[in-house]
């Protein structure tokens, strides 16, 4: 895909719906292609990922580029939940940008993980009582 077909595609989006930053759309691009790539050294048989692998792919991608610094980012883009990602998902694929297949639907998105748990929790500090464990 060209850059700048991207850019304007989300340039478009975001024209028509506001409620997410643009850069959520350019961390998006990036980690479709982490996904992507984590699919193929699996073996998966096709070029296509699914709603479960993609939020799979955006945790780690997240986890791996940002840190604790996830949530903070992601609250900032306006991004709070997984299905936020399938809405920004379908809007690229309304702009011709991302391809579906049939049986890809918004509802695929709907909270496969807790955005709190995923990306708060893990780096909070430990209370004493768990410590001594």
């Amino acid at each position: 895909m060209k850059v700048t077909h991207f850019n304007q595609a989300v340039i478009n989006i975001c024209e028509r719906d506001s409620r997410i930053d643009k850069d959520a759309y350019d961390f998006l691009k990036d980690a479709l292609d982490y996904a992507s790539d984590q699919a193929q050294k699996t073996g998966a048989p096709n070029n296509h990922v699914s709603a479960s692998d993609l939020l799979a792919g955006i945790r780690d991608y997240a986890l791996k580029q940002f840190g604790p610094m996830a949530a903070t980012l992601f609250a900032e883009w306006n991004v709070t939940k997984c299905s936020d990602f399938g809405d920004m998902v379908f809007n690229l694929i309304d702009e011709g940008i991302f391809s579906k297949q049939e049986s890809d639907n918004r509802e695929d998105f709907i909270e496969i993980f807790d955005f709190k748990e995923t990306f708060e929790t893990p780096f909070l500090p430990k209370r004493k009582s768990e410590q001594k464990k």
